[in-house]
């Protein structure tokens, strides 16, 4: 053995030197290269992660509610319930106007594959042209469209009867009159949605409407709503019943009796009114031209509305009564207290004469009225002063007093102007002169409804005392009975007294004698008033309203009271006869009784 030591060898390839710099920093690179590798898709996943859960947000949480109504749109059918309106009935509890059944037709557009011949079938039981169901049938972004509202029962069985694909049917009611035309200007009319437009439909809809409700269903892939699927149903509540005072035969009888008279009251148009002086209760109004509920394509202008109510007009002589009513309060004429009357007389320039030409004559204030003098009611009113009032002044307190210049409160759409008890047209004191007395004195210059003149002459009949007039008696359902505002506007028993004998006077010896009824005293005035031209200023000319309004002074029963007026005629006695006629069938009608 050598005694010399041996150091081991390395391997070749230098594998145990020192590395040199720049195999360091290679070796460095490759493990940054490495780490960057691994990097990358870390970032990557969690933007991706980020913005999914950005959009899971967004579709869950913002969005996620219109999305929901969306597919529950998709899936659902809804419609409001409307509730069966209110029957109406006359105060024998005959039917006026009554909710029937009827059945609402709609489609899901969608669901049509062949619109033409579906809407050829449609057109070929319902009537119309197949073109406009067609464009129903073709509407888009919509599941729900109206094919006929409201239609009759038996024509919506055979519309179900031809299985069309997306045709569905819902149970409803319609509004109809079984009495046509009579009695429909007070009845009234109601939309297609069973709101009132017009009449009694229109003034008692709150009541008569009931409240509407709501239903929900989910549907099926082919649109049929599922058996059990119901969402919401919010139950409908019917409308109340009411009963109203007209009686219905009378009314008829009204009607016919204005539409006979060809030649005078339907060429310019006419109202009548009967009311019962001691309650107020209308039996029977009617104005033309008249309304048909069941052809609503041919209405005529002025037909939706009961004129008598609505309609202003200067009542001529028949106010003369309201004069005559002040003269006696006043003290300074009793009915045979004479005053002569020249065949005219001046005022501001303008002549003041009767409608017949007459000479000079001394007139008792039951003459003036038999006679209907306008110069003879002019100088009564004139002269009647009293307490330091003049004349026209005690006019002017007395219109106030007998509220003609007030709404009656009736319950009709139409009566006035919103906000104000003021209806018809009645100078300030103060804006009158000499001329503007004389003419309100016997109705010119002043207007009117036919109603306050029906009011007024009902006081008379009624011991002085207005009564409101009204159509409503009861609500039958819930027993209710209405109660109604009275007034004493007259104080005199013995003008009242006076006035009543003046009255029958008119009808036994004076232009009134055409509404005379044999074995009744018949009370009332005649007036035949010219006619303001708003156009053109002054008066026309061969054209007149023509009224008269009375009542039978002496009966038993009901103490009706009735207006009869003429549009736009010629001079005559035309409206005596039709009072005449009218009060009789009452008579007859009522039992009404001589005392």
């Amino acid at each position: 053995m050598s005694g010399r030591s041996h150091k081991p060898r390395m391997p070749r390839g230098s594998a145990g030197r020192a590395p040199s710099s720049r195999s360091a920093r290679a070796a460095g690179t490759s493990r940054t290269a490495d780490s960057s590798r691994v990097f990358v898709p870390l970032v990557i996943f969690a933007v991706l992660a980020a913005l999914f859960l950005v959009r899971l947000v967004y579709l869950q949480v913002i969005v996620a509610p219109t999305y929901s109504a969306q597919a529950q749109e998709a899936r659902t059918v809804g419609f409001d319930i409307e509730p069966r309106r209110g029957t109406i009935y006359d105060r024998n509890g005959t039917v006026l106007a009554v909710s029937v059944d009827a059945t609402t037709i709609y489609a899901n557009p969608s669901e049509v594959e062949d619109i033409r011949s579906t809407a050829s079938a449609l057109a070929g039981v319902l009537g119309g042209e197949a073109a406009d169901f067609e464009s129903k049938l073709s509407a888009n972004n919509t599941t729900f469209a109206f094919i006929q509202r409201k239609a009759d029962v038996e024509k919506a069985k055979q519309v179900k009867e031809l299985k069309l694909e997306g045709i569905y049917f819902i149970a409803d009611t319609k509004r109809t009159y079984p009495n046509g035309r009579v009695g429909a200007q007070i009845i009234g009319l109601t939309d297609i949605d069973g709101n009132g437009l017009s009449g009694l439909e229109k003034y008692y809809d709150d009541a008569l409407h009931g409240e509407v409700g709501r239903y929900e269903a989910e549907r099926g892939r082919n649109g049929t709503p599922i058996p059990g699927g119901v969402r919401e149903k919010t139950p409908a509540v019917d409308g109340q019943d009411i009963m109203i005072a007209v009686d219905i035969e009378l009314q008829q009888y009204v009607e016919d009796r204005l539409l006979a008279d060809e030649g005078g009251l339907t060429a310019g148009g006419g109202s009548a009114v009967v009311m019962d002086a001691e309650t107020g209760e209308i039996y029977a109004a009617a104005s033309l031209p008249l309304l048909d509920p069941n052809d609503r394509e041919n209405l005529k202008p002025g037909a939706t509305e009961l004129q008598a109510v609505t309609d202003l007009f200067e009542p001529g002589s028949i106010f003369k009564s309201v004069s005559a009513m002040a003269i006696l309060e006043s003290g300074t004429m009793a009915p045979d207290t004479e005053l002569f009357c020249p065949s005219e007389i001046e005022a501001d320039g303008y002549i003041i004469k009767d409608a017949h030409d007459r000479g000079d004559a001394t007139y008792t204030l039951r003459q003036i009225m038999d006679q209907s003098s306008n110069v003879g009611i002019s100088l009564a009113t004139e002269n009647a002063s009293a307490n330091g009032v003049s004349g026209f002044q005690n006019l002017y307190n007395k219109i106030n007093e007998y509220n003609l210049h007030t709404r009656t409160g009736v319950d009709y759409p139409g009566e006035g102007e919103e906000g104000t008890d003021n209806l018809g047209s009645l100078l300030p004191f103060d804006k009158w002169g000499k001329v503007q007395g004389y003419n309100i004195s016997f109705g010119q210059g002043v207007s009117v409804t036919p109603l306050q003149m029906t009011r007024f002459y009902g006081a008379l009949a009624n011991g002085g005392v207005e009564c409101t007039p009204h159509f409503l008696v009861s609500k039958p359902q819930t027993g209710e009975t209405l109660e109604y505002a009275t007034e004493k506007v007259i104080g005199s028993e013995k003008a009242l007294t006076d006035m009543t004998d003046m009255l029958k006077t008119v009808v036994t010896e004076g232009t009134g004698a055409d509404a005379a009824i044999e074995g009744y005293q018949v009370a009332g005035k005649t007036s035949t008033a010219e006619i303001y031209d708003e156009v053109n200023g002054g008066y026309r000319k061969g054209v007149y309203n023509m009224a008269f309004t009375g009542f039978v002074a002496n009966s038993t029963g009901p103490q009706l009271v009735c207006f009869v007026g003429a549009n736009e005629t010629q001079y005559g006695s035309i409206v005596t006869p039709v009072f005449k006629d009218i009060m009789s069938t009452a008579i007859d009608r009522f039992n009404i009784l001589p005392e």
